[in-house]
């Protein structure tokens, strides 16, 4: 038997899956989720390797669509709404592509299907500088990553990942050995000539150039049946910099 996801599910309508980006979880997406689960039955779920998933040494996108398949049928769930962020995106489209009849509607968060140059380099370098037997408070965790990463915004998501290992010691929630073997998996573009009939939502940050006007064409070629929406005042991290527009986005196209 395979293992299953680790999710929160909160509220009650129809299914709502949401997928993390790399190095992220479920509960970077709580405060939106619980705005969502007014409406719906939110399934916030941590991927493989992520959060309190469990750990593999194996990772790539293909495995990932099938972690939410093994996912879906566990929890009895026939047809679901489906939102990825980044990483979570690359997983949301080769999903909706191999198992169509699954997804009522897709919502993919500031990705495109093509391929994306490896750009996380500086930050799995940071996490791997943390010796969690020498740094043994979570500012001298920070202490190490400050010197690599200037962005207090990044530091603090990357924080999040930092749990208690026992009583007087720190570990990463994720796996990052094998996220940082596989990490180029994740760059990788969705395979040529699969495409996804269903109504699909691209939301894009203003600031973000995960999603520029070169990626409308590649978009429309997978997913004819698809939108692109600009959220003001946003960069990649969209449903944190701007969560009230994103949610009226997100819930006006499922309504």
């Amino acid at each position: 038997m395979s293992e299953i996801l680790h999710s929160r599910i909160i509220g009650k309508g129809e299914p709502f899956i949401i997928l993390h980006g790399f190095l992220g979880m479920g509960d970077n997406w709580k405060t939106l989720g619980n705005k969502f689960a007014e409406h719906f039955e939110v399934h916030l779920i941590d991927q493989r390797n992520h959060g309190r998933s469990f750990h593999s040494e194996e990772f790539d996108l293909e495995l990932l669509t099938e972690d939410l398949l093994n996912y879906l049928e566990a929890h009895n769930l026939d047809r679901v709404n489906l939102l990825g962020h980044s990483m979570g995106g690359k997983v949301a489209m080769l999903f909706a592509v191999n198992h169509p009849k699954k997804v009522k509607k897709l919502i993919i968060a500031d990705i495109s299907p093509r391929f994306y140059p490896p750009h996380h380099h500086e930050i799995l370098e940071a996490l791997n500088a943390v010796n969690f037997n020498t740094q043994k408070s979570r500012d001298e965790i920070e202490g190490v990553l400050k010197n690599y990463i200037s962005e207090f915004g990044i530091r603090q998501f990357l924080m999040k990942n930092v749990t208690r290992n026992g009583k007087n010691g720190y570990k990463y929630r994720f796996n990052l050995s094998t996220l940082t073997e596989n990490y180029e998996e994740i760059t990788l573009r969705l395979p040529s000539f699969t495409q996804f009939e269903g109504d699909v939502l691209f939301l894009r940050g203003e600031n973000s150039g995960y999603i520029g006007k070169d990626d409308e064409g590649v978009i429309e070629a997978h997913f004819p049946n698809s939108k692109i929406v600009t959220v003001k005042n946003a960069g990649h991290w969209l449903h944190a910099d701007n969560p009230s527009d994103f949610y009226a986005e997100v819930v006006s196209f499922l309504d």
